[in-house]
């Protein structure tokens, strides 16, 4: 279900310097699991979370930003070395907003990938917005891009080779890991 990148998208995406991601849908499959003693376990794919580790290696920082709070999310973000990670956020354009003005970005360096109607909002302001392809079908017609993978299954990676591509970054990447550029 991948919508085509128009060379207008594709010029925008070479100024992201942020990948911004919400996470119960996008980073997981979106199902939380609680044990007996009440303790959530979520599920997280590890070529996601390489190819963010890939990302910011290439100056891309990383930023989560959930409606949710999880000790869990925490673990997972410590694992990767992901310092920005806000939860509980009930308006997302609105947080969002406060945190552009304090760390001076603007929406023009920001690629997004939300999966449900909250995101929209925030969807509709970035340079890039991304969605995974199980999101609420309000959602598809919001983006620039539908990946192919549902969430937590490969479509955040999906969007990091996206980005990296654009920047004609994914060479260097190619010749680090020692495969065709053209993969």
């Amino acid at each position: 279900m991948n919508k085509a990148l128009s060379a207008e998208v594709t010029d925008r995406l070479k100024s992201v310097r942020w990948l911004v991601l919400d996470v119960d849908g996008v980073l997981t499959d979106g199902w939380v699991i609680l044990d007996d003693d009440g303790r959530e376990i979520k599920h997280f794919n590890v070529r996601d979370g390489h190819a963010l580790k890939m990302i910011m290696r290439y100056g891309i920082g990383v930023m989560f930003l959930t409606g949710r709070k999880s000790r869990v999310l925490e673990h997972r973000a410590r694992d990767l070395e992901i310092t920005e990670v806000h939860q509980k956020v009930t308006n997302k354009l609105e947080y969002f907003m406060e945190v552009i003005g304090r760390k001076g970005i603007s929406f023009d360096e920001v690629a997004y990938m939300g999966d449900d109607v909250v995101d929209i909002p925030l969807l509709k302001r970035v340079a890039f917005s991304a969605t995974v392809a199980d999101a609420a079908e309000e959602v598809l017609p919001m983006v620039d891009y539908v990946s192919s993978c549902p969430g937590g299954k490969g479509a955040v990676r999906d969007v990091c080779k996206i980005i990296l591509k654009a920047q004609g970054k994914w060479e260097e990447v190619a010749k680090r890991y020692h495969f065709p550029e053209s993969l």
